[in-house]
């Protein structure tokens, strides 16, 4: 099949991915557009895998203040270099991020940032709940863990659906820039401030 410069074009548009590499993917997928989003996204997370052993020490605090000036969030991420912080594309993670904070209201940045003792409060409950509701012992360690997962889900920001694409997780869409940008980041840690709520 014949790869157009409309659909490199196209490809390039739904995946910011520079252009030699979305005809190449074109190709490899014979012209199959979600195919090759799939394959982009596949290359850049296992290029993110080879740098997440280097240093990110370089970076940026990301502001993002809702427009009723009632929610406010501060967003540390870091990378190798500043070459790479002063990019586009990371400036728009950062933001993206910053907006994510505000919108999902992530409790920690990834699972070991989970406190054992608010792991073991959760599984109390979700064993009393599966108790009361009659299920039988053996599958209640099952329905758990399954629920452990969503807490992670819903309570870490690296793992919570992506607010600009609910089928990827945040730490996902940060192994895409990563693998675009060819340097390691990390978000270090995050803030967020609503109006009249207490701090602990």
């Amino acid at each position: 099949m014949e790869i157009t410069p409309k659909m490199v074009k196209e490809l390039r548009d739904r995946t910011t991915v520079g252009m030699m590499d979305c005809k190449k993917a074109l190709q490899e997928t014979g012209g199959d557009m979600e195919a090759a989003i799939k394959l982009l996204r596949e290359k850049g997370l296992s290029s993110a895998a080879k740098r997440a052993h280097k240093e990110a020490k370089e970076g940026i605090i990301f502001s993002y203040i809702h427009s009723n000036n009632k929610l406010g969030v501060l967003v540390e991420i870091n990378c190798e270099t500043d070459f790479v912080a002063r990019t586009d594309d990371f400036q728009e993670l950062g933001r993206d991020i910053a907006m994510q904070v505000a919108a999902a209201n992530p409790l920690v940045v990834s699972r070991e940032d989970v406190l054992e003792a608010d792991l073991e409060r959760e599984r109390e409950i979700f064993r009393n709940q599966a108790l009361k509701s009659g299920k039988p012992e053996k599958i209640i360690d099952k329905i758990i863990e399954g629920k452990i997962e969503k807490f992670y889900s819903e309570n870490v920001l690296l793992e919570q659906p992506f607010i600009k694409d609910d089928k990827v997780v945040v730490g996902d869409r940060i192994k895409e820039v990563i693998g675009k940008l060819g340097e390691n980041m990390v978000v270090k840690r995050f803030a967020r401030f609503q109006l009249g709520e207490e701090t602990s």
